[in-house]
């Protein structure tokens, strides 16, 4: 048996149609059938090998919905038929102090699911059943497919920095990521606000949950925002004036990084010292958060807006992704 996939057949390369044998399925493993995969920039990242990690033939694609078709030996949890999703991380030892802490999304071992593996831009797959997650069966497989990264990445840090209604969060960036924060930091009863470098996205932002739309070059935006924030989501490469962003929290606020600037960010120390203001980043979310995001998007009906297109279309997708030309995710189909 083959599974037939589009893999980069070397860096920067359109992807190919390509067929690899089947593998046997190690115990706790399962074989999924696709019938949808989001597309995400990270995809983009290891076609390119900008991260210098990539192994080709690279097949991509981590926004994987299917099901499953067949189960290892010691897998009990989850069983034939049964609608699954698998995400950016494939596995990890499961033994450390990360994982064992719930924290396996830092493991030191941590393995990554296109990352000298075959992804889900394919008609099945191989996944290791620890890191498979049911899907509520009220959330349909091509809005589920970008909660596994985009929802995801933004619900972590919520739950890490403990967020409540109380609290006021800022979004920058509103795309593939930013407009699921917004939806969820507005469903946990926060003031929400999206920082713009331009407004032409503010009825979509309002839309969206966003109580307040402030672009980050307009003085007077900054003036009367600045100290209002306990939380700042960076979701957008470009590059920004961190000094005003970090002038839009208060004390002890929390800057956190999800999408990499495309440049070094500097500010001087004495902007976080004086007011225990932090810098951080966020990483792919651990599975009780990803168990809990998917909870908690079915019930507060958090859907991501998608464009879906057939998977033998997926070079015209990264080509449109590539210039920005969706509102917000793309999502292929088998």
């Amino acid at each position: 048996m083959t599974i037939s996939c589009f893999a980069a057949l070397s860096p920067k390369s359109e992807l190919q149609p390509y067929e690899y044998k089947e593998p046997a399925l190690q115990p706790h493993e399962l074989l999924i059938e696709i019938t949808h995969c989001g597309l995400c920039h990270s995809d983009i990242h290891l076609i390119d090998n900008d991260w210098n990690k990539s192994v080709y033939p690279l097949v991509p694609g981590h926004e994987i919905v299917g099901h499953i078709v067949k189960t290892g030996s010691s897998v009990s949890h989850l069983k034939v038929g049964e609608r699954v999703g698998v995400s950016w991380q494939h596995g990890s030892c499961l033994n450390c102090d990360y994982c064992l802490e719930g924290n396996e999304n830092i493991c030191l071992q941590k393995t990554m699911t296109c990352v000298g593996r075959f992804g889900g831009f394919a008609t099945k797959m191989v996944a290791d059943s620890r890191f498979a997650f049911p899907i509520p069966k009220e959330i349909d497989s091509s809005l589920a497919a970008p909660l596994l990264c985009a929802g995801a990445a933004v619900f972590t840090p919520m739950i890490h920095s403990h967020i409540q209604g109380r609290h006021a969060i800022g979004v920058i960036g509103i795309g593939g990521l930013g407009h699921l924060g917004l939806q969820y930091a507005k469903a946990l009863g926060c003031t929400v606000v999206a920082i713009t470098r331009r407004k032409n996205k503010q009825k979509e932002a309002e839309g969206f949950g966003a109580d307040e739309v402030i672009c980050i070059e307009n003085p007077g935006d900054v003036e009367k925002t600045t100290g209002k924030l306990d939380l700042i989501l960076s979701t957008a490469p470009s590059a920004q004036d961190w000094v005003k962003v970090l002038s839009l929290l208060k004390q002890n606020g929390t800057l956190c990084f999800i999408g990499k600037p495309v440049e070094a960010v500097k500010v001087p120390a004495g902007l976080l010292t004086s007011s225990q203001k932090k810098i951080t980043g966020s990483t792919v979310a651990p599975r009780w958060i990803m168990r809990e995001m998917f909870r908690f998007s079915q019930r507060h009906g958090i859907l991501p807006q998608i464009e879906q297109m057939p998977m033998k279309e997926i070079n015209r997708a990264i080509g449109r992704l590539k210039k920005g030309d969706v509102r917000f995710r793309f999502v292929l189909t088998n």
